[in-house]
């Protein structure tokens, strides 16, 4: 059987999509990727060992433009070309985002079986556009129901999470030894991760280094991962000679050992961040970005909340003062951070790619 997935841009849509993949040729069947040249699934899919079929797409437009006037003819460019590589396959699967939009046309119009993933608490607009032909929508969280068509078939998989990841809960403590001495961490002192996506997140970063300016804990480690393109400025940042010890990256490609030596993490609200951030059982205060759209960050974010998972600070609520606060907070209590990793992990799906395969596979018999 031939399964082609359609997706990618940030890492956080990447990553799923190549743990759906590896299920799905454990199981003894093809995978193929439709991207664009311009995202990370390129360099991400090579070094997982797939390939990837770039095609031409484009955000949806909401302001007047040359690119939104030219967009229609580049949209049925696009599904035109995708026809070839749908009508090879035996069931197409939508990851989510704009460029899975004429991938899936191009399904619908070859009379294929789609299967649409939705990743966050909110849905997104290419998803909700096509809930209603789709054979399955896939969700990650139960709150993203309300937003889609009543008629349409839905499925709780939760998010595939890679299977580095995965392994945190079982090997913590062997990979937090490895953490150690990776990040030239101490042992026996408290470790906070923070991060904000791939990319960064320049507005945490720069409250984080104010924090650091009032947090005076000299049992407190943090490894703090910027973002490739602020590792400089934000490192120039930094107080000289404070009493909390800080490790800088702009991106760690292994980020299992930051998961296994954390005691809690500091993150945007990506779906991707909170499905690692859960499965790996982590205690976080999550600062969702505020202009993802149809603030689905958010939304994510106080689902985990809800579970007694995290604790949350808007973006506007975000200063040095309170985030050094609501640190302090959370490791006042070791109770309540074991309490809170706890319901993280139960709240976690570890058997989303499992889950989502088979609901992939059970489309084309119709399922």
């Amino acid at each position: 059987m031939k399964v082609l997935l359609a997706g990618g841009g940030t890492a956080g849509h990447v990553f799923p999509a190549i743990a759906l993949a590896r299920e799905v040729v454990s199981m003894g069947h093809d995978v193929g990727f439709v991207g664009t040249s311009g995202g990370q699934e390129g360099r991400l899919l090579s070094e997982a060992g797939f390939e990837l079929v770039t095609v031409e797409a484009r955000p949806f437009e909401r302001r007047v433009s040359i690119r939104a006037v030219t967009a229609p003819i580049a949209a049925v460019r696009a599904v035109k070309a995708c026809r070839p590589l749908v009508e090879a396959a035996d069931v197409v699967v939508g990851m989510g985002g704009y460029v899975s939009v004429p991938v899936v046309l191009a399904a619908l119009r070859s009379r294929r079986p789609v299967v649409l993933h939705e990743q966050n608490a909110v849905p997104g607009l290419a998803n909700r556009a096509f809930a209603r032909p789709a054979r399955t929508v896939a969700l990650t969280f139960p709150e993203a129901r309300r937003s889609l068509p009543r008629r349409a078939r839905m499925v709780l998989t939760g998010n595939p999470v890679r299977a580095d990841i995965l392994a945190v809960a079982a090997d913590r403590d062997r990979l937090a030894k490895e953490a150690r001495v990776e990040l030239e961490l101490e042992e026996g002192k408290r470790t906070i991760v923070v991060f904000g996506g791939s990319q960064g997140a320049l507005h945490l970063n720069r409250a984080f280094a104010d924090a650091l300016r009032v947090l005076d804990r000299s049992d407190l480690q943090v490894v703090l991962m910027t973002g490739p393109a602020h590792v400089e400025s934000v490192r120039a940042s930094l107080p000289v000679g404070g009493a909390v010890t800080v490790r800088v990256r702009g991106f760690l490609e292994r980020m299992e050992l930051a998961y296994a030596v954390a005691d809690a993490v500091v993150a945007r609200g990506g779906a991707t961040t909170i499905a690692e951030i859960a499965v790996s059982g982590l205690p976080s205060l999550l600062v969702p970005y505020p202009y993802a759209t149809g603030r689905h960050q958010e939304a994510n974010a106080r689902a985990l909340q809800r579970a007694g998972a995290a604790t949350m600070l808007l973006d506007d609520e975000l200063g040095g003062r309170v985030l050094a606060d609501r640190i302090e907070w959370l490791l006042s209590d070791d109770r309540r951070l074991r309490t809170m990793g706890e319901r993280a992990r139960a709240w976690s799906k570890p058997d989303a790619a499992t889950a989502l395969a088979r609901t992939v596979l059970a489309a084309v018999d119709g399922g």
